[in-house]
């Protein structure tokens, strides 16, 4: 029988002594030795956990692994068998006793579960959202725990065979799921940062041909009615619910999902269509409702009901497109609902450059509501509405490259859609508040720009201002968060609220890098950037157009927050709390506006309602802030967050005196003109961006350090 182990015994009285020192002499009692007492041992001497081996359990690397998707293995690897009837090689060295567990051999070549992170497939098996969520309803067989049997009466009487030379694994370029998420996020960042520059070089080609007067009001109003529209119907729903049910129904649906995708697209598709046809039949009335200023104008209310009836036949073709975009994000494929925009401002650039080839600039023809031709009404119309039917068909071979194929199904009861219908229906009520005050700030923005009499302060500079303001949102929290939101699902699924905390955290403290110093270039260099950009419209409309844009500045910061914490929201699937929430921010934006329009002039009431909107966010980020930490177990990482946020603003703030000083001296030097606003863009631009780099630089902030040590080394250096 084997003794017990005794320990390092020899400190303590009446012990035996320990290894290597004198031996402890016996009582006068006692005739020989004092036998080793096996119950008696130092309590702080006998440590098991001395020599364990610390890369078998590393915290940090349990921290970070990620359960909800790589569950962990049973420890230690298969071994296998010698040859038949021989004695196995002797030991190098006799066992540990103090070791509780045994250092398990090194990973065999090739894929392997034990290592959760890295770039290449060699070795791992998972990585990033891709192979994670086409991969995850895979059915994997256990090893069979026999086979070695069969395998050794296969190989009885024959002579072992000589062991086969490992391939040397290649060495691995860097990664982790870190890494993972910068490349998915990198190649939607591209995408929408092509869409987006092209979605503005359009607005730029709108503004000229169009002007920033009365029509092109009208215009710009039956352009975003459709866009209201399918936002208020469904497309709230698919854009935050449907992605979470997407990714269930691909791992636990035996056909990985496809009959819920094709009862899901037949079903919008069906709402769509009798959507577009009530739409179109009561177009006046929904004119109306966006801008009693312009139907109460009999010309400009006939030419934005001609339009509106143009192109509210585009909501059918942007649901289908981002309901094909949504199958294609649920099977981790990016990149083609952030490409295929860019086709629709393409066609659109191509609509409205012909229209100022025939017609000439607004300031060159003096073109209004009441003189444009109903040709031309025509041609944008017809170019508005192609270009939503291109974005949609570029869809389809991604999705059969996938292979998705779209069979029409109308079996919808039974088969959890009533269950995501209930989940959008909290969703289109956030929405139906959200879009509640911005027809308070249409309405407004209409009267105030035809109060004021002058070009650039209605509700098109309101927009033009907005789409520059919004583009590093979409380009970077958007993009960040779409590739983080379908890991957040599964983490909120299998109720880790530890992995949906630190995913949140790092989503929100990965864009801030970026929000932080484009938020206070906006602000300090907003005047020179608009006078360059829209001087087609006139010196005073883009003057005007850069107070509105430097009036939104500071607000992109709490409006990407938002942004972010909402997620983490409908990740637990609850809909309810960002409506409750919009409520609160869209009823600010409402009240702060409508107190603009009543105590500013009517030439800085939309500069007003600017500054309102970015208000309005930062009280909705207080209360969703402390919801979701609530929902989190009171840990929403708010230390680290706060304290990445303070240093990023402490490293902007001086940026942008210096950068704004240099600017606006350049402007007054040189001029407005697009000569002296390009000079000022560029200086101002790149003294903010350098001394913010070398202030975040001394400061040490990781995030920033992070951003700028991964861009090294893309390129090499």
């Amino acid at each position: 029988m084997n003794a017990p182990y005794d320990g390092d015994r020899g400190q303590g009285a009446g012990g035996a002594a320990s290894p290597g020192g004198p031996p402890v002499p016996p009582p006068p009692d006692q005739d020989g030795p004092v036998p080793p007492d096996p119950y008696l041992q130092h309590a702080y001497q006998d440590d098991p956990y001395r020599a364990q081996d610390l890369t078998a359990q590393d915290p940090v690397g349990e921290a970070l692994y990620d359960r909800a998707a790589h569950p962990p293995p049973p420890p230690g690897t298969y071994q296998e068998p010698g040859a038949l009837y021989q004695q196995p090689p002797p030991a190098p060295y006799a066992p540990d006793p103090r070791i509780w567990a045994q250092t398990p051999p090194p990973e065999p070549a090739g894929p392997s579960r034990h290592l959760p992170y890295g770039d290449r497939p060699a070795t791992t098996q998972f990585v990033g959202v891709d192979d994670l969520v086409t991969r995850a309803a895979d059915d994997r067989q256990e090893p069979d725990a026999f086979a070695h049997l069969f395998r050794d009466q296969e190989g009885a009487g024959k002579p072992p065979a000589p062991p086969q030379p490992e391939p040397a694994p290649a060495p691995a370029k860097g990664g982790g799921k870190v890494s993972g998420l910068l490349r998915s996020s990198a190649v939607m960042a591209a995408g929408t940062l092509v869409s987006r520059l092209t979605g503005f070089v359009r607005s730029l080609v709108i503004t000229a041909a169009l002007g920033a007067a009365m029509l092109g009001d009208s215009f710009t109003i039956a352009y975003t009615l459709p866009t209201m529209i399918y936002i208020l119907t469904v497309g709230g729903g698919l854009n935050s619910v449907f992605v979470p049910q997407l990714v269930r129904a691909m791992k636990d649906d035996e056909d990985g999902g496809e009959a819920f995708a094709n009862r899901l697209l037949t079903l919008v598709m069906v709402a769509l269509g009798l959507i577009v046809v009530a739409a179109v039949l009561v177009a006046p009335v929904l004119i109306t409702l966006m801008s009693s200023t312009i139907a109460d104008d009999v010309a400009a209310n006939s030419v934005a009901v001609t339009f509106a009836r143009y192109c509210l036949p585009t909501i059918f073709f942007m649901g289908v497109h981002v309901v094909m975009g949504q199958i294609l994000n649920a099977r981790g494929k990016f990149g083609a609902m952030m490409w295929t925009p860019v086709l629709n401002n393409i066609v659109m650039i191509i609509t409205f450059g012909l229209f100022i080839w025939v017609y000439g600039t607004s300031a060159e023809s003096e073109m209004g509501v009441d003189t444009i031709p109903p040709e031309g009404v025509r041609l944008l119309g017809i170019g508005t509405l192609l270009g939503l039917v291109v974005q949609s068909l570029a869809m389809i071979p991604y999705l059969r490259e996938t292979g998705f194929r779209f069979r029409p199904r109308f079996d919808w009861k039974g088969h959890g859609l009533g269950k995501t219908v209930k989940l959008a229906k909290w969703t289109v009520l956030f929405v139906l508040a959200n879009q509640a005050g911005v027809l308070v700030v249409t309405q407004l923005a209409t009267a105030a720009g035809k109060l004021s009499g002058q070009d650039g302060t209605g509700f098109l500079a309101y927009s033009n201002a907005q789409l520059i303001w919004g583009m590093p949102q979409a380009i970077i929290t958007v993009s960040v968060m779409a590739a983080l939101l379908p890991r957040i699902s599964r983490a909120a699924h299998d109720n880790d609220p530890g992995a949906v905390r630190d995913d949140i955290s790092q989503g929100l403290r990965n864009s801030a890098v970026a929000i932080v110093p484009v938020a206070f270039t906006f602000l300090a260099l907003g005047l020179p950037m608009c006078t360059l950009l829209y001087a087609s419209s006139g010196a005073e409309a883009a003057r005007s157009m850069g107070f509105i844009l430097m009036a939104f500045a500071l607000g992109l910061i709490p409006y990407s927050v938002q942004y972010v914490v909402l997620r983490g929201f409908y990740a637990y699937e609850d809909t309810r709390t960002p409506f409750y929430n919009t409520v609160i921010v869209a009823a600010v934006n409402a009240a702060a506006s409508a107190l603009c329009y009543v105590v500013l002039p009517a030439r800085w009431a939309v500069v007003g309602m600017a500054f309102s909107y970015g208000l309005a966010y930062a009280v909705g980020v207080g209360v969703a802030w402390r919801r979701l930490s609530n929902r989190l177990g009171g840990d929403l990482d708010g230390a680290h967050i706060v304290r990445t946020y303070a240093r990023l603003c402490m490293a902007a703030l001086p940026a942008a005196l210096v950068g704004g000083a240099a600017g606006f001296a350049i402007l007054e030097l040189v001029g407005t003109g697009a000569l002296g606003s390009l000079v000022a863009l560029i200086c101002g631009g790149a003294l903010l961006l350098g001394i913010f780099f070398v202030a975040a630089k001394k400061m040490r902030i990781e995030e920033v350090n992070g951003l700028v040590g991964m861009v090294r080394g893309r390129l090499g250096r």
